[in-house]
């Protein structure tokens, strides 16, 4: 079997690949409506999505448990670090059940500064967001529109992702 087709296979039946293999994100046509189910912040802070309203957010929904999305947690941190800012904020929201200690145990672990610290419910989360598979990528404009998702992961940091993203912070809502 040729890659191609085995990279094809795989992301049929919800295996991600390498990430190098990934494509950039998606975008669809029109702008989604979403949903957002109550999260917090490291600090403990009852949120939602609308408190990013008027920001592009990169929402990455993660476990500490699923080994593709430590795998790419470098790169979101580094999307951060050179994106991040008032236009523009990863959010990556773990649905870890052991809670807040596992997530800030593996920040700790693998180095993680520039990124916040966020923790759903896991089922909420995932039904709120649609989300079928770890992790899930979600694009969202500033008026809180879901733009593009990914399933699987990817290199956030690579100059193609962060085109692609600044594009969207470019944009200026109407």
């Amino acid at each position: 079997m040729k890659r191609r087709e085995l990279l094809t296979g795989m992301a049929a039946i919800g295996v991600a690949g390498p990430v190098q293999a990934r494509p950039l994100m998606p975008l669809h046509e029109k702008p989604r409506e979403m949903l957002s189910p109550p999260f917090v912040d490291g600090a403990g802070r009852d949120l939602t999505l609308a408190d990013f309203r008027g920001r592009v957010i990169l929402l990455n929904i993660w476990a500490t448990w699923c080994v593709p999305c430590r795998e790419e947690m470098p790169t979101l941190d580094a999307l951060q670090e050179k994106l991040g800012g008032d236009d523009f904020h990863v959010l990556p929201l773990s649905i870890d059940r052991a809670g807040m200690k596992v997530v800030r145990r593996f920040y700790e672990e693998i180095g993680i500064r520039h990124l916040g610290m966020y923790l759903a419910d896991s089922t909420r989360a995932m039904l709120a967001f649609g989300v079928l598979g770890l992790p899930t990528t979600i694009l969202i404009d500033r008026g809180g529109f879901e733009r593009g998702r990914l399933v699987g992961p990817a290199e956030w940091d690579s100059h193609e992702v962060m085109a692609q993203i600044q594009t969207i912070i470019n944009e200026r809502s109407e």
